[in-house]
């Protein structure tokens, strides 16, 4: 008796990451290099290859003096728009470097002392669908100094985190409760032309076409 016909379920193709290796030491490099080349996730690229690199992995033993130059070196070589991020694997991440790594495209820390392939691979996979990860003590610290620019920087100079200068941000959002220029004017003692102008600063330096869309380009990104 013939039997019924077994059905099986397409096979999702599996997404294959291309990944920059990249380390001042040959031995930590080879050791990375052969975690995430038993991973059928990732393609292990050749440095002649970095300029498709979707994601960098950049192991090293320090900081400063070991991973800054060596985001921006391997960054610099890719072709990709936006530059890919970044996953750095150390033991000796320094806390006061948190913002520069970041400013470098760092995405993500892993401790080396502790790392397995799949965890490297999973955080890679993470770090190209846009998502972070950090240790909680270091998301900490980037808090802290976060609001040290914020105080120390931007706000003696006018401008906030978001972007917008103090200016700006009460300017678009009388314009989002719908007062004309006039009615801004009086309200934030300025003039005019003072408003248009910022009006016109915001609009140029975003790409905005017109005062409504500047309003919703700030409602949407949660600015005003």
């Amino acid at each position: 008796m013939r039997g019924s016909p077994v059905l099986t379920r397409p096979v999702s193709p599996v997404t294959v990451v291309g990944v920059a290796v990249c380390a001042s030491d040959p031995v930590t490099e080879f050791g990375v290099k052969t975690l995430l080349g038993a991973d059928p996730r990732v393609k292990v690229l050749a440095e002649d290859e970095f300029a498709l690199a979707e994601v960098i992995v950049v192991a090293e033993a320090g900081t400063a003096r070991g991973v800054l130059p060596l985001l921006r070196e391997v960054r610099a070589a890719a072709r990709s728009k936006p530059l890919p991020r970044c996953v750095v694997v150390t033991d000796s991440f320094r806390a006061d470097a948190v913002v520069a790594a970041i400013d470098c495209g760092m995405a993500a820390l892993l401790p080396s002392s502790r790392i397995t392939g799949d965890a490297l691979v999973r955080t890679i996979l993470a770090v190209l669908n846009g998502d972070g990860v950090f240790p909680s003590w270091l998301q900490a610290q980037l808090l802290d100094q976060l609001e040290t620019i914020r105080r120390d920087v931007l706000e003696p100079r006018g401008f906030t985190l978001s972007g917008l200068s103090v200016r700006e941000r009460d300017v678009l959002r009388m314009l989002s409760e719908g007062h004309s220029t006039e009615e801004i004017a009086t309200g934030l003692n300025y003039s005019e032309s003072t408003v248009k102008n910022v009006v016109n600063e915001v609009t140029a330096r975003h790409g905005l076409r017109n005062r409504a869309h500047a309003v919703a380009f700030a409602l949407r990104a949660g600015l005003i």
